[in-house]
């Protein structure tokens, strides 16, 4: 690159053996509409053929150099640092070469500092399901309001947002403070944007999407990013490395006031990662995922706990009191307002806990009080249950027999047989299935109920993809619906669904999450070949000729 114009702004893309996605990433970045940048492809000594990808680039266009990094270093800090280096500009950004920058990134983040002298200016993160194509925004609540921050006391919830890539900052600061990525610790993002956020006397936030993040949360464990890389117990312990570093960070920077707020968000973000991950852990991992974890949880604020709904309360305290198992069955619950099997009433205080014992540790008695879930108070229609199937076996044709167990541990529903139903709507009309729950004892019910898939209303175009039944309840003209929890570890069931509208079904378990009962449809046949010409231009008349064709064939 000539070096006869100063560039405005330094974006450096981060490699390690992404030859193919890197063209990409670069490609954003020669996109922008603010043209005068520098591009330093900084990477961290590949072994595929990203360096010669990278040289041809660079060849390509004179605003792009290529640096490459004599060692590998095995993290995202190295190839960073030495970009900044020698990175020429006066404001700096970052890109992972798996990720993006939307066209105007870099023209909406200059104006931010031009608008106002600021340390650093921030946006949007658009989060891009790769499996799905879908779009989300990352911490969207964090970003939707355009402002300038004077000082992280003022907004400490901002901790919440920690990626370094979603900020625009001005090397003056980071210089003046000697701030740099932390190198030979993985999650470095967390301990630098800490840092950052506490030395900054202000910043902008702008709610336009300066940053693309594409996620493949169900890619190879081999393959998957180190943030993705939960089922190895390291990766925890990197995680609460971090963290710690992060608390000696803020008492040594005074401040300390902001350690409940952070102490939050690793509860919240964090250890909730964690948390999700548990129904599908085996006992060795559980056990040392307790003994990692619990030194740490004792060390942090009791208000930040405070703040957490209950059932992730209740998740964390069977961790620290090892109580593991439970801890699996809770965490199937976790943001779907699931009951418990079991409570157990303090004949004292009249507190109810969450299990079969009453806990002494007063802390411990603290966080698994379920009283607050209100299980015998709630109006029926929100009450809550706890749905789950303990058989899923094939039956005849296109149909599926589940056998299903109910909890009430509130003893909301009345003595004797209970009118349920299965529900399901690939389509927008609704296949109920009605059955009965009998009563095993006090709080439990138990029934047997027959799915016939065939029966589904489906729309005239078919249905691709996947839905999650649900278990209705029904009490004095009330309704009550709630997810069906299915086995984990049952092997999935294929049907197939014949005539009219023939599809392929396949019944399985979530395989992550609370791990819900799923049926997912694919068209096949006659459908397979009219749906999409229906789809295309699904008009009433075009329909009603797609069925006509569809009655001629059958």
């Amino acid at each position: 690159m000539t070096a006869t114009r100063t560039p405005d702004a330094t974006i450096t893309v981060i490699v390690y053996n992404d030859a193919e996605r890197l063209p990409r990433a670069v490609a954003s970045l020669l996109r922008q509409t603010h043209t005068n940048i520098e591009v330093i492809i900084s990477d961290d000594h590949s072994t595929d053929d990203t360096p010669a990808v990278a040289r041809r680039l660079e060849a390509q266009d004179e605003r792009v150099r290529f640096l490459r990094l004599p060692e590998n270093s095995g993290g995202c800090s190295a190839p960073r640092n030495r970009a900044i280096d020698i990175a020429r500009a006066p404001y700096l950004m970052f890109l992972d070469s798996d990720d993006e920058l939307p066209e105007n990134a870099v023209e909406l983040l200059l104006a931010a500092h031009r608008e106002r002298e600021v340390d650093f200016a921030m946006g949007a993160v658009e989060r891009i399901r790769v499996d799905t194509g879908r779009v989300t925004t990352w911490m969207p609540r964090l970003v939707a309001e355009r402002r300038t921050v004077e000082g992280i006391g003022s907004e400490p919830g901002l901790l919440f947002e920690h990626l370094s890539t979603s900020k625009m900052y001005r090397r003056e600061f980071l210089d003046r403070h000697e701030l740099r990525f932390p190198e030979g610790i993985h999650y470095e993002d967390q301990l630098f944007s800490a840092q950052a956020y506490c030395l900054a006397r202000s910043f902008t936030v702008i709610p336009e999407p300066v940053y693309r993040w594409y996620i493949a949360p169900f890619v190879a464990a081999e393959s998957a990013s180190i943030s993705n890389q939960r089922h190895k117990l390291t990766n925890v312990r990197d995680r609460i490395h971090v963290q710690t570093l992060i608390d000696d960070f803020l008492a040594e920077s005074g401040h300390t006031g902001l350690r409940e707020e952070k102490d939050y968000k690793f509860l919240k973000h964090d250890f909730r990662m964690y948390a999700g991950d548990l129904p599908y852990r085996d006992e060795e991992w559980l056990a040392g995922f307790s003994d990692l974890v619990t030194p740490y949880l004792e060390t942090l604020a009791p208000g930040a706990f405070a703040r957490l709904p209950r059932t992730e309360r209740v998740v964390i305290q069977l961790v620290r009191d090892r109580r593991l198992a439970e801890a699996q069955s809770a965490a199937r619950g976790l943001g779907y307002g699931v009951a418990p099997t079991e409570t157990v009433t303090d004949d004292a205080s009249k507190a109810t806990f969450w299990g079969t014992q009453v806990p002494s540790p007063s802390w411990a008695r603290r966080e698994l009080d379920v009283s607050d879930l209100e299980l015998e108070l709630r109006p029926f229609p929100s009450a809550l249950f706890r749905h789950e199937i303990t058989a899923v076996t094939p039956g005849p044709g296109a149909s599926v027999n589940l056998a299903v167990r109910t909890y009430d541990p509130g003893l909301r529903l009345s003595v004797g047989p209970q009118r349920a139903s299965i529900v399901v709507h690939p389509g927008r009309r609704q296949l109920v299935t009605a059955f009965r729950l009998e009563p095993v004892r006090p709080g439990v019910f138990e029934g047997l109920v027959r799915l016939n898939l065939a029966e589904a209303h489906l729309p005239v175009q078919g249905f691709e993809g996947v839905r999650h039944p649900q278990l209705r309840l029904e009490e004095q003209g009330l309704a009550n619906s709630g997810i069906l929890l299915a086995p984990l570890g049952f092997r999935p069931l294929a049907a197939t669904r014949v005539g009219t509208l023939p599809h392929e079904m396949t019944v399985e378990p979530e395989g992550r999450g609370a791990g819900r009962l799923q049926i997912r449809w694919r068209p096949v046949g006659v459908t397979a070949l009219v749906g999409p010409v229906v789809r295309r231009v699904a008009g009433p008349r075009v329909r009603r000729a797609a069925r006509l064709v569809r009655s001629a064939l059958r």
